[in-house]
């Protein structure tokens, strides 16, 4: 990305070493695992969990497909898949032990035990054999990524030939003042309620200042087309909040 140079990255507004992002962004999950689930429900006032349930609608789920679900530490992705697809199985992959905890601990996990695996990895260097899944999904993970590209020329990697990838994360409102808006309310807000909740006001700092960082819907599209991936197309989630992106392994 344009603000990154071979040796430093971004965490959040800050420039650091690209070699200590990873570990950063471990902390920060690891601090507010216990209230991910009830913070994401507190900031979005409900309504990430109808962002889930489109990007479910637009990939239409198969019986018998593999999933690999990254940063997908509390299961939310691969429990709606699971859900809308007999016989298939899904892989949660999540850099942070203690997100993959909360995610096991949770009814749905216990109810879909043989259909599940949690493994803890790398986006930039998955644990897996090329050509093995069906749908590579990420939610809301790939901003905190030290290298996107990397991550996604691992997505188009374990993929199989015909498989699908679909991101979804926050993106860039393409109204000005829309934008403004919304930045008052993250900047203001949700750092605040970080702290009232999870008693962690910097991870959210955090978490608000990456999604500020992320590229917008456009750049986005094409990277995922710069890892090989194609028929790339993207959907707009009230208004550019968010914003689901899909492409194939042709």
């Amino acid at each position: 990305m344009s603000e990154e140079t071979s040796n430093t990255t971004h965490f959040g507004f800050r420039t650091v070493p690209e070699g200590e992002k990873a570990g950063m962004v471990h902390g920060v999950f690891t601090r507010v695992a216990s209230k991910y689930d009830i913070m994401n429900d507190l900031m979005s006032g409900g309504v990430h969990r109808l962002w889930k349930d489109a990007m479910m609608d637009w990939l239409a789920p198969r019986p018998g497909q593999k999933l690999l679900d990254v940063a997908g530490g509390t299961g939310d992705i691969s429990f709606r898949f699971l859900k809308r697809a007999p016989g298939a199985h899904a892989t949660v992959c999540d850099m942070t032990e203690s997100m993959l905890v909360e995610g096991r601990q949770r009814a749905d996990a216990a109810q879909m035990a043989d259909r599940l695996d949690w493994v803890v990895g790398d986006a930039m260097a998955l644990p897996f054999a090329s050509n093995t899944f069906d749908v590579y999904t990420i939610s809301f993970g790939i901003r905190n990524v030290t290298r996107v590209q990397d991550a996604l020329n691992e997505a188009y990697r374990v993929l199989k030939p015909g498989g699908r990838l679909m991101v979804l994360e926050f993106s860039q409102l393409p109204n000005p003042m829309m934008q403004w808006a919304y930045d008052r309310y993250s900047f203001n807000v949700i750092p605040v309620m970080g702290q009232i909740v999870a008693n962690d006001r910097d991870s959210y700092q955090y978490l608000v200042e990456s999604i500020r960082k992320f590229p917008d819907q456009e750049t986005f599209a094409t990277m995922i087309r710069k890892a090989g991936l194609g028929l790339v197309k993207y959907r707009n989630l009230s208004m550019g909040i968010a914003a689901l992106h899909s492409g194939w392994k042709l």
